[in-house]
């Protein structure tokens, strides 16, 4: 699977995580060098706590565009390490 945006491939794995529809990609498979950390965060019931990154690709921000749970409930520990996308990030093969 790809992770791409604004033409760049933010992140690549045939080992993603698929819950409710959202491609959760291995940490070490996503280019740090489009992630900035943000201060937003989200409440799953069964997952916790979310945290989010910005993407910049070519001098272009989409803000909040990908989010991870740095220590998810144990019905979700699965997806710890991982990386999820929305906010126009094509996730296609």
């Amino acid at each position: 699977m790809k992770a791409i945006w604004n033409g760049q491939i933010i992140a690549e794995s045939d080992d993603t995580i698929i819950i409710e529809n959202n491609h959760y990609f291995p940490k070490e498979s996503v280019k740090a060098t489009y992630l900035s950390d943000s201060q937003t965060h989200s409440t799953c019931p069964w997952k916790g706590l979310a945290s989010y990154y910005s993407l910049t690709v070519d001098g272009k921000t989409n803000a909040d565009a990908a989010w991870y749970y740095p220590d998810p409930k144990p019905a979700a520990s699965e997806i710890k390490d991982r990386v999820a996308f929305w906010k126009g990030v094509q996730v296609t093969h």
